[in-house]
């Protein structure tokens, strides 16, 4: 059995697919809305630049330099803007059809659910996540994970994003868990990974593209190997 007693994961691109949800959703409202005819042609190109503008806003958020509202508002009006859109209506609509549809939007990594439900007789599970409390919650109950989540803690809800120590110190309070006894599982390098160095836990780097982190404990690529693992 495991040494470890209490899992920490990450979310987004880690338990949940990011990726394959967020682009499902705005392909629908693509068609849906009439991207095309409004000047927006093709799918594709608006998912890729709707997934770049909506990084770097992230990023300016995480950094402290616009608020969540504003957030909300630019990622689709600067969407609309790089293909020479001025529809406030229009981006308005997609930011609230997509906050209401993509979240709910069930799509898990390959093989997290089978690790969570093999896993969880014998480990308590919680979740760290940088985002928006009322939208995480909104994905762990419409993927299924929330019968198995004992702690879910929001950036938002802590005051202090991943990397910041004080998010894992205050999961870990919450849970009951000494560092000892706990495992990071994550996507990101620079958030789960560097997080969990710096309070001293055990770290699992999930590498679904791009280069393992060469500090983590343990690299894997499918959850079947973490389970293997954690056996």
């Amino acid at each position: 059995m495991s040494r470890y007693r209490h899992l920490f994961f990450d979310l987004d691109h880690t338990l949940w697919d990011f990726r394959a949800n967020s682009r499902a959703t705005l392909r629908e409202l693509h068609g849906e809305l009439g991207l095309a005819e409004a000047g927006v042609e093709l799918a594709d190109e608006f998912i890729a630049t709707y997934e770049e503008v909506n990084a770097g806003l992230w990023r300016r958020y995480e950094s402290g330099h616009i608020e969540k509202a504003v957030l909300r508002v630019l990622r689709f009006r600067n969407t609309l803007l790089r293909f020479g859109v001025r529809n406030d209506r229009l981006s308005t609509m997609l930011g609230q059809l997509y906050i209401e549809r993509c979240p709910r939007r069930t799509a898990l990594s390959p093989g997290a659910r089978e690790l969570i439900e093999e896993v969880h007789p014998d480990h308590r599970i919680h979740i760290i996540t940088n985002g928006f409390t009322e939208v995480q919650r909104v994905k762990v109950d419409a993927s299924g994970l929330a019968p198995y989540v004992d702690v879910l803690l929001t950036s938002e809800d802590a005051g202090a994003g991943k990397p910041d120590a004080r998010i894992f110190e205050l999961a870990m309070r919450r849970a009951g868990a000494s560092v000892q006894e706990s495992l990071m599982v994550g996507d990101s390098i620079g958030n789960d990974m560097e997080g969990a160095r710096r309070v001293g836990m055990d770290h699992a780097h999930y590498v679904e593209e791009g280069d393992p982190d060469p500090l983590a404990d343990l690299r894997f690529t499918h959850f079947d190997e973490l389970r293997s693992f954690l056996r």
